[in-house]
């Protein structure tokens, strides 16, 4: 049985010059934000932003959920391969770096797509809930604050529909959850939530070794 491949820099070149479509207006984004202190790490790799937009066209997604949108690469994807009337409903604790991204958003003719909701990323969930219930949002995507990713998962997984999908990034944090040394609370929070996916019988799971980690789950 063929075990996975590693994607050196050589591979990960071809697999970028054979599937990759990153044009002007992505490239754009990602340039600027990787001129920001922590702008390289923080941002998603443009083959998850473009899996991101698949996986969206595949669920028929017409309402995504974002918690944590930075200078807004995936919100983009995410925009974009959504209908017309589709909104992204995107959560950051501050628009000083959803400000960079929204130009951008605007050349791309998706920003009346997007709604940007500013403030604590629980206490937004938690509104969302209480004001429209549970089971309306057909994708969800989760790449914010790590501390508080069992949080966030938990509330979106109320908040999508049946058959929806959640997909969580940094699942794998940098090879840290596996070292015994990195005791983090960042670190703790991505364990537990990983064993919270792994024993949660709501969702089908896979655990996608791309980039960072990627996990997908769809609710049952």
């Amino acid at each position: 049985m063929a075990d996975q491949v590693v994607a050196d820099g050589a591979l990960l070149g071809y697999v970028r010059e054979m599937s990759l479509r990153e044009d002007p207006v992505l490239a754009g984004l990602r340039a600027e934000t990787a001129q920001l202190p922590g702008g390289t790490a923080l941002q998603v790799m443009a083959e998850e932003g473009q899996l991101l937009g698949l996986l969206a066209k595949l669920t028929g997604a017409r309402t995504v959920l974002e918690v944590g949108t930075y200078t807004g690469y995936s919100t983009l994807c995410l925009a974009r391969a959504l209908p017309a009337d589709g909104r992204v409903l995107t959560c950051d604790v501050t628009d000083r770096w959803p400000r960079i991204g929204r130009p951008y958003w605007e050349r791309a003719r998706v920003a009346d797509r997007i709604d940007l909701l500013v403030g604590d990323a629980g206490a937004t969930l938690g509104r969302l809930l209480d004001e429209r219930g549970a089971g309306w949002v057909d994708m969800a995507f989760i790449d914010a604050d790590k501390a508080n990713y069992p949080r966030y998962y938990e509330d979106c997984v109320a908040l999508v529909r049946p058959g929806g999908l959640i997909a969580v990034d940094n699942t794998l944090f940098f090879g840290r959850v596996i070292d015994p040394e990195a005791r983090d609370a960042d670190t703790e929070a991505i364990r537990k939530l990983n064993e919270m996916l792994r024993d949660d019988q709501r969702v089908d799971l896979s655990l996608l070794p791309v980039a960072d980690g990627l996990t997908l789950a769809r609710k049952r």
